[in-house]
């Protein structure tokens, strides 16, 4: 299962290390790449998609399900 989410808030590289190391400890994550440019993250696993938000607000940048 692959889960898109709109990441706002990231300016830099570092930005995209803390979203995805925030979203990697997500319990049912198996893969996370967070690409700066486009504001996206594609997670691949079973992850509950509203524990994924949590997550990535946890870390202070705006997320919602792509397309919702």
């Amino acid at each position: 299962m692959t889960t898109e989410l709109n990441i706002t808030g990231m300016s830099c590289g570092h930005c995209v290390k803390a979203v995805e190391k925030a979203i990697r400890a997500v319990p049912g994550v198996d893969g996370a790449q967070v690409e700066l440019a486009q504001g996206r993250a594609t997670v691949q696993g079973a992850a509950d998609p509203q524990a994924l938000i949590a997550a990535v607000q946890e870390e202070g940048y705006g997320a919602q399900v792509a397309g919702a």
